[in-house]
Protein backbone atom coordinates (compact mmCIF):
# COMPACT_ATOMS: atom_id res chain seq x y z
CA UNK A 1 0.00 0.00 0.00
CA UNK A 2 1.28 3.44 -0.86
CA UNK A 3 0.92 6.09 1.85
CA UNK A 4 0.33 9.60 0.46
CA UNK A 5 2.96 12.16 1.40
CA UNK A 6 2.68 15.73 2.63
CA UNK A 7 4.14 17.98 -0.09
CA UNK A 8 7.69 19.02 0.82
CA UNK A 9 8.03 16.34 3.51
CA UNK A 10 8.65 13.21 1.48
CA UNK A 11 9.51 11.17 4.58
CA UNK A 12 6.46 12.15 6.66
CA UNK A 13 3.26 10.16 6.07
CA UNK A 14 -0.12 11.85 5.89
CA UNK A 15 -2.07 11.39 9.11
CA UNK A 16 -5.32 10.05 7.70
CA UNK A 17 -7.44 6.92 7.86
CA UNK A 18 -8.08 5.04 4.65
CA UNK A 19 -11.36 3.44 5.81
CA UNK A 20 -14.66 4.60 4.37
CA UNK A 21 -17.30 6.12 6.65
CA UNK A 22 -19.20 2.84 7.16
CA UNK A 23 -16.02 0.86 7.82
CA UNK A 24 -14.72 3.55 10.16
CA UNK A 25 -17.95 3.49 12.16
CA UNK A 26 -17.91 -0.30 12.42
CA UNK A 27 -14.25 -0.28 13.50
CA UNK A 28 -14.93 2.36 16.15
CA UNK A 29 -17.90 0.34 17.48
CA UNK A 30 -15.70 -2.77 17.77
CA UNK A 31 -13.06 -0.81 19.73
CA UNK A 32 -15.72 0.62 22.05
CA UNK A 33 -17.22 -2.82 22.68
CA UNK A 34 -13.81 -4.36 23.35
CA UNK A 35 -12.93 -1.51 25.69
CA UNK A 36 -16.22 -1.86 27.53
CA UNK A 37 -16.00 -5.66 27.80
CA UNK A 38 -12.28 -6.21 28.43
CA UNK A 39 -10.46 -2.89 28.66
CA UNK A 40 -8.41 -2.17 31.75
CA UNK A 41 -6.48 1.03 31.16
CA UNK A 42 -5.55 3.60 28.51
CA UNK A 43 -2.44 5.76 28.91
CA UNK A 44 -1.29 8.50 26.55
CA UNK A 45 2.44 8.30 25.88
CA UNK A 46 4.74 10.83 24.27
CA UNK A 47 4.66 8.87 21.02
CA UNK A 48 1.10 7.52 21.12
CA UNK A 49 -0.85 5.19 23.41
CA UNK A 50 -0.64 2.12 25.59
CA UNK A 51 -3.97 0.33 26.04
CA UNK A 52 -4.33 -2.66 28.39
CA UNK A 53 -6.91 -5.43 28.11
CA UNK A 54 -7.87 -8.53 30.04
CA UNK A 55 -5.87 -11.54 28.78
CA UNK A 56 -8.42 -13.90 27.31
CA UNK A 57 -8.28 -15.88 24.03
CA UNK A 58 -11.44 -14.24 22.60
CA UNK A 59 -10.18 -10.78 23.58
CA UNK A 60 -6.80 -11.48 22.00
CA UNK A 61 -8.45 -12.67 18.79
CA UNK A 62 -10.60 -9.53 18.47
CA UNK A 63 -7.71 -7.28 19.46
CA UNK A 64 -5.40 -8.76 16.83
CA UNK A 65 -8.11 -8.38 14.17
CA UNK A 66 -8.65 -4.72 15.12
CA UNK A 67 -4.93 -3.98 15.15
CA UNK A 68 -4.46 -5.67 11.75
CA UNK A 69 -7.12 -3.38 10.28
CA UNK A 70 -5.57 -0.33 11.95
CA UNK A 71 -2.13 -1.29 10.65
CA UNK A 72 -3.50 -1.21 7.10
CA UNK A 73 -5.74 1.85 7.26
CA UNK A 74 -3.57 3.93 9.58
CA UNK A 75 -0.13 2.85 8.44
CA UNK A 76 1.33 6.14 9.67
CA UNK A 77 1.35 4.57 13.15
CA UNK A 78 3.05 1.43 14.46
CA UNK A 79 0.58 -0.99 16.08
CA UNK A 80 1.84 -3.80 18.37
CA UNK A 81 0.08 -6.35 20.57
CA UNK A 82 1.98 -8.13 23.35
CA UNK A 83 1.56 -9.50 26.86
CA UNK A 84 2.75 -7.71 29.96
CA UNK A 85 2.17 -8.84 33.55
CA UNK A 86 -0.76 -11.09 32.63
CA UNK A 87 -2.51 -8.51 30.43
CA UNK A 88 -2.80 -7.93 26.70
CA UNK A 89 -1.24 -4.61 25.71
CA UNK A 90 -1.55 -2.55 22.55
CA UNK A 91 1.26 -0.07 22.04
CA UNK A 92 0.66 2.45 19.28
CA UNK A 93 3.36 4.93 18.31
CA UNK A 94 3.92 7.52 15.61
CA UNK A 95 5.47 10.89 14.90
CA UNK A 96 4.57 13.88 17.08
CA UNK A 97 1.70 14.72 14.71
CA UNK A 98 0.60 11.11 14.69
CA UNK A 99 0.62 10.93 18.50
CA UNK A 100 -1.71 13.93 18.62
CA UNK A 101 -4.05 12.15 16.18
CA UNK A 102 -3.92 8.94 18.23
CA UNK A 103 -4.74 10.82 21.43
CA UNK A 104 -7.73 12.36 19.66
CA UNK A 105 -8.83 9.05 18.09
CA UNK A 106 -8.77 7.21 21.41
CA UNK A 107 -9.51 10.19 23.64
CA UNK A 108 -12.59 11.04 25.63
CA UNK A 109 -15.64 9.74 23.81
CA UNK A 110 -13.55 7.86 21.22
CA UNK A 111 -12.93 4.14 20.86
CA UNK A 112 -11.47 2.58 24.00
CA UNK A 113 -11.85 6.00 25.66
CA UNK A 114 -11.35 6.96 29.24
CA UNK A 115 -12.01 10.18 31.09
CA UNK A 116 -9.83 12.61 33.01
CA UNK A 117 -6.07 12.94 32.85
CA UNK A 118 -3.46 10.24 33.25
CA UNK A 119 -4.28 6.55 33.09
CA UNK A 120 -7.81 6.09 31.90
CA UNK A 121 -9.84 3.03 32.79
CA UNK A 122 -11.75 1.57 29.91
CA UNK A 123 -15.31 0.43 29.90
CA UNK A 124 -18.74 2.01 30.06
CA UNK A 125 -18.28 5.76 29.79
CA UNK A 126 -21.68 7.11 30.89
Amino acid sequence: MCTPQVPGTESAPVIACELGADQLGAQAERWVKLGRDAGLERVETQHGLRIRFRDDPAVEHELRLLVAIEGNCCSWARWEVHRDHGELVVDVSSTAEGAVALHAMFGSGGPAAGNGDGPRPLGNQD
